[in-house]
């Protein structure tokens, strides 16, 4: 069964979702990165290919021809994805193919809205039995993700 994380009180998105794909690629796991719209997936894509300005996170989208062999894969559309290890969860919406992956990040920020809607998901994933597990990263200390 799907284990899923939510990461509440997020001050920056793509700062946390960086964070967790290079700890991620440290632990040879793969991620699917879930934004809500191409606008957010070229912002997002961009961020990963410049910060930090030394390096940066590999990724395509799931239909790119090294989907098969790149570790983080970054799309928005619905599509046959390359594996089924971690999805990051970064919309309003439950995504409807969670549940083949072994892990799901559900990732929330301060605005009301957004904590409104990670409230009606939670139910949901709870009400199905999901294990869950809550981040707050107003608590933790700067760079600590589990």
């Amino acid at each position: 069964m799907t284990r899923i994380d939510f990461y509440t009180q997020v001050q920056d998105k793509h700062d946390l979702v960086r964070r967790l794909c290079a700890k991620a690629l440290a632990a040879r796991a793969r991620l699917l990165l879930w934004p809500s719209d191409p606008e957010s997936c070229q912002r997002l894509s961009r961020f990963l290919w410049s910060v930090p300005s030394t390096g940066f996170l590999p990724h395509v989208s799931a239909a790119d021809r090294l989907a098969p062999v790149t570790p983080i894969i970054l799309d928005c559309a619905p599509a046959s994805f390359p594996h089924d290890d971690v999805l990051v969860n970064l919309r309003a919406e439950i995504p409807p193919f969670f549940s083949r992956f072994r892990r799901l990040i559900e990732v929330v920020s301060a605005a009301e809205d957004d904590a409104r809607e990670a409230r009606r998901r939670f139910r949901y994933y709870r009400d199905r039995g999901y294990e869950l597990e809550t981040h707050d990263m107003s608590r933790s200390p700067a760079g600590a993700m589990d």
